[in-house]
């Protein structure tokens, strides 16, 4: 899930057989379809879950904004950061 910001990821995405997943362009003059609304919705719903797993990643020491990350470990985030969304994933269920 991705907001409009990020313009050129579809296609990345698409080769990593994954589905993008972003609200229904607003820049158009036209009124936006019925469909378009509801699937607006719909996302804005799922996105505060979203957010909370954004949030909860960051609360690890290590991936926080603006930590400070020896050079020597820097090799190592991308994995640090699979362990924490995998610990984060054995968590309880954040959608009821």
């Amino acid at each position: 899930m991705t907001d409009r910001g990020f313009k050129d990821i579809g296609k990345l995405l698409h080769e990593q057989n994954c589905k993008l997943i972003r609200p229904p362009s607003v820049s158009s003059t036209e009124k936006p379809t019925k469909a378009e609304v509801l699937e607006t919705r719909h996302i804005a719903s799922l996105r505060k879950h979203i957010e909370w797993v954004i949030r909860t990643v960051r609360e690890f020491e290590y991936l926080k904004p603006h930590s400070v990350i020896d050079h020597n470990l820097i090799a190592h985030t991308d994995s640090v950061t699979v362990i924490a969304c995998a610990l984060i994933n054995l968590q309880t269920s954040i959608i009821k």
